[in-house]
């Protein structure tokens, strides 16, 4: 490299919270499926904490020996339903403790995978991975869970968006931080690094290796260059910027695919922001120009950025996957949090923003007293502008017991803290109560 790409690229670390956000490893686990649950479950603890042996200490010395901090090593598996259905056990804990002794045992950060793809309709194991998502949320402290609801192929389950409203409840009921660790999803994909939605698609290879990056300090200081210039000019910097971005992403992930021996995956761009000052997405959309996150404007900057991410990442690297582009969680973004307090920012306007997003309605506290058909249909419409625009969204709303709209709450480490937002109070129980599904739409027909 030159001099000159080596001192930027130091300097994007040092001062601009540039990072390798997660190495991630799938790992599959079909071959681990018995009818007998402990054995499978023995399977399971043997094969994770085989596969994932050196997985921490190989992240530990790419980061010191190229100084790039890489924040989380993680692990994603097939998802549980999958694997349990063959055993007769009508609670899937069992499974998650296990999962959740693997994770310990290797020193991951978190593990992915306490899945289920329901998108169609339940089949064995889903109903019955569902059932013990409230518990497994409570219970277990690193097992990440998740349940694709619907798909632009395929509709929207409206019984599985019915039942997640309840478990969500149930689960807060449980926990303040256990909703943390659950995303409801529609379209997602087989190959995310971030928790807490990454599973290891059936698909995948037997083990991979997938990198997240993220780097909104990095994306936020490029554009203070070219205040005042065209939103073309605007363009053209975030690709380049996020050009540099993948391209440690990709140095970081076949190193670590060479030395665990295991094929490289994909990297995934996602400016993923955290409670730090200056590591903000609002920060970014806020340079851009809008006055305030929320106001209007607040979209088309995020559209803007979104793709310009993606495009970048592409130029960089002929593996750019998973979710690559830009994340809009509340509590885990300080100027979020901010445009919340003054104001500008609410749930409908963080609706709309995840039409032009890279996943949805992220980490945002909620009144406890919220009834489930309501969560449900927030899931609903999160899950319809993913079907209807063959992306991928998500919910992970967190209803906080005994906590009313304004009053703060504090989840610890990446996951921040927030104020509670305010709700829409009409009811959507009839909606809800209809169950049945709702059609894929037309584009959804290809063939």
């Amino acid at each position: 490299m030159e001099t000159n790409k080596i001192i930027e690229t130091i300097h994007m670390i040092a001062d601009e919270n540039l990072d390798v956000r997660t190495i991630t490893m799938g790992i599959s686990l079909l071959d681990c499926i018995d009818s007998d649950s402990d054995r499978a479950c023995q399977k399971i603890y043997q094969k994770i904490t085989t596969k994932a042996a050196n997985l921490v200490k190989v992240g530990q010395q790419i980061e010191a020996e190229y100084g790039i901090p890489i924040i989380n090593k993680r692990i994603s598996v097939t998802p549980i339903s999958l694997i349990a259905a063959a055993s007769n056990d009508e609670d899937y804990f069992k499974y998650a403790q296990a999962l959740d002794k693997a994770a310990k045992a290797v020193g991951v950060n978190f593990i992915g995978g306490f899945s289920a793809l329901v998108q169609k309709g339940y089949q064995t194991g889903d109903l019955k991975l569902i059932k013990s998502l409230p518990r497994v949320l409570a219970e277990t402290d690193l097992v990440c869970c998740s349940v694709n609801v619907g798909s632009t192929r395929s509709g929207i389950n409206m019984d599985a968006v019915a039942d997640m409203g309840k478990i969500i409840k149930q689960a807060a009921e449980r926990s303040v931080v256990a909703n943390t660790k659950l995303v409801v999803f529609c379209n997602a994909v087989e190959d995310n690094p971030f928790m807490a939605g990454a599973f290891h698609g059936v698909g995948e290879g037997d083990t991979i290796i997938n990198v997240g990056v993220s780097g909104p300090g990095v994306v936020k200081h490029a554009l203070e260059k070219v205040k005042g210039q065209p939103l073309d000019v605007v363009a053209e910097t975030i690709k380049k910027t996020a050009f540099k971005v993948t391209r440690m992403g990709q140095l970081v992930g076949s190193i670590a695919s060479e030395r665990l021996q295991v094929p490289f995956g994909i990297v995934d761009l996602s400016l993923a922001p955290t409670p730090a000052v200056g590591d903000s997405v609002a920060q970014i959309l806020e340079e851009i120009g809008v006055g305030k996150v929320g106001t209007h404007g607040t979209t088309a900057a995020l559209a803007l950025l979104n793709d310009a991410v993606k495009k970048g990442g592409i130029m960089a690297c002929s593996r750019v996957g998973g979710l690559s582009g830009a994340f809009i969680p509340v509590s885990e973004d300080a100027e979020m949090i901010a445009g919340v307090q003054a104001g500008s920012l609410n749930i409908e306007k963080l609706e709309a923003m995840t039409a032009v997003c890279s996943v949805g309605l992220d980490m945002i506290p909620i009144p406890g007293d919220t009834p489930a058909e309501t969560i449900s249909a927030m899931i609903a419409d999160e899950a319809a502008i993913g079907m209807i625009n063959n992306k991928t969204t998500a919910v992970r709303v967190l209803p906080v017991k005994g906590k009313k709209v304004g009053e703060m709450v504090e989840f610890g480490g990446l996951m921040g803290y927030a104020p509670v937002m305010a709700v829409n109070s009409a009811s959507s129980k009839n909606l809800i109560n209809r169950g049945g599904s709702i059609p894929a739409p037309i584009h959804s027909f290809k063939n």
